[in-house]
C-alpha cells in the first residue's frame, strides 16, 4: 500500500489503524517506522493517529497490560430495576476505578469492570458503588486467562487467533518492579504523539530513551504487555454486536475447556472467574462483531468445536455502552 495524499482518505485511514493495533516498533521514531512502508512521514502518521483520538475511534497509543502485571482488577454486576439503571450506570461511571460499563441483556443488567492499584483499593471501589447505589454487585475477579487481546479486523469478520497464541496468553504476566511502576502509569496514559515519545516517556522520570525502549522491550518479552500499539474503540467501527457467554463447569474441567475455547475463531478474550452465590459460572468468553446473527453462530461453533455443547451456559449481549477507557493500575505512582 502507498498512501501519499494529504488528508488520507477514509478508507486509507482505517486499513492503517487496522494494521498498527500491535507490535508499535521499539526504535527512537517509531512513528517514522510506522509510516515508511507506506510512503507516509512521521507527522503525516502522528496527523492520522490525533484525529483517531479527535474522533474517538482510538482510546489511546499505548499498552495493554497482562493480567498479573500490577494493581488488582474485577468484573461486576448489578441487578438493577429496569427504571433505574441510567442513574445507577451513572453513579457507577463516576466511580474513578471504572474503566467499563455496559448494559446487557439479562437479569444481571449492568456490568462493569473496575481496577485499582491493589486488592483493598479493589476491594474499597465495590463498597462505595454498593452504599451509592443500594445494590449488591456479584464480584467476580478473573482467576487464569487463557485468551486477552481485544485487537479487531475492522474490515473482515472476527478470525481465528494467531497461531500459537492462546497458550502464550495463558501464562501469568511478570509483574512491573516497584522502580518501574512510574514509567508503567505514564504508559498507562498513552504514547506521546510527538517525534520521539520514548524520550518523552521517560524525561519526566530521569530515564533516558534507550532506558525506556529496554524496559518496554523486556515487558513485551515476559508478557507483562499484552499489547503494544493503537487502542482502538470497536463500536465506533460498527462492531457493536458484544456477547459474553458464560459456561458452567465442575472445577476439574474449567482450564481445560477454556484453552480449547481459547482457540476458536472469533474467540477475542476467554477466561476464568469465580463463581458467586446466584451465578454458578466460571468460564467466559467474549465474541464481538457487527451483527447479533453472525455473533451466535460464532459461539455455537466455539462451544460445539470445544467441547461445551451439553454444558449450562447463558449468553449476554451488550445492549447500552455506558463507559469504555483504558485500565488504571499504576496511578499513584503518579502522585
Amino acid at each position: 500500500m502507498n498512501i501519499c495524499a494529504a488528508p488520507l482518505e477514509a478508507h486509507a485511514s482505517r486499513a492503517l489503524l487496522n494494521a498498527w493495533q500491535r507490535d508499535l516498533p521499539l526504535v527512537a521514531r517509531p512513528y517514522d517506522a510506522l509510516g515508511a512502508p507506506h510512503g507516509l512521514s512521521g507527522a503525516q502518521v502522528r496527523a492520522l493517529l490525533q484525529g483517531a483520538l479527535a474522533r474517538g475511534e482510538a482510546s489511546r497509543v499505548g499498552a495493554v497490560f497482562g493480567v498479573g502485571a500490577g494493581g488488582a482488577g474485577m468484573l461486576c454486576a448489578m441487578r438493577v430495576p429496569a427504571p433505574d439503571l441510567q442513574r445507577v450506570a451513572a453513579i457507577v461511571n463516576a466511580e474513578p476505578g471504572v474503566n467499563h460499563n455496559y448494559a446487557r441483556a439479562h437479569d444481571w443488567n449492568l456490568w462493569f469492570v473496575a481496577t485499582a492499584t491493589d486488592e483493598a483499593g479493589l476491594q474499597a471501589c465495590v463498597d462505595r458503588i454498593e452504599r451509592a447505589t443500594g445494590l449488591r454487585a456479584l464480584r467476580l475477579p478473573m482467576r487464569r486467562a487463557y485468551r486477552i487481546d481485544l485487537a479487531f479486523d475492522l474490515d473482515g469478520a472476527q478470525g481465528a487467533p494467531d497461531e500459537g497464541q492462546a497458550p502464550r496468553r495463558s501464562m501469568p504476566a511478570a509483574p512491573v518492579s516497584a522502580a518501574l511502576r512510574p514509567l508503567a502509569a505514564r504508559l498507562e496514559q498513552g504514547l506521546p504523539l510527538v517525534e520521539r515519545p520514548f524520550a518523552a516517556l521517560g524525561e519526566p522520570l530521569g530515564l533516558d530513551e534507550s532506558a525506556v525502549i529496554a524496559a518496554l522491550s523486556d515487558w513485551c518479552a515476559r508478557g507483562t504487555l499484552r499489547r503494544l500499539g493503537v487502542v482502538l474503540r470497536h463500536h465506533e467501527f460498527g462492531i457493536s454486536a458484544n456477547a459474553m457467554t458464560v459456561f458452567e463447569l465442575p472445577a476439574t474441567e474449567v482450564d481445560a475447556a477454556g484453552a480449547r475455547l481459547a482457540a476458536q475463531p472469533g474467540v477475542t478474550l476467554c477466561y476464568r472467574r469465580d463463581s458467586a452465590p446466584g451465578w454458578p459460572y466460571t468460564l467466559y468468553c467474549m465474541v464481538h462483531g457487527r451483527e447479533q446473527g453472525a455473533v451466535r453462530e460464532l459461539i455455537e461453533a466455539a462451544r460445539i468445536a470445544a467441547g461445551l455443547g451439553d454444558r449450562p451456559h447463558e449468553v449476554l449481549f451488550s445492549t447500552q455502552r455506558f463507559k469504555q477507557t483504558g485500565a488504571r493500575y499504576f496511578t499513584e505512582a503518579l502522585q
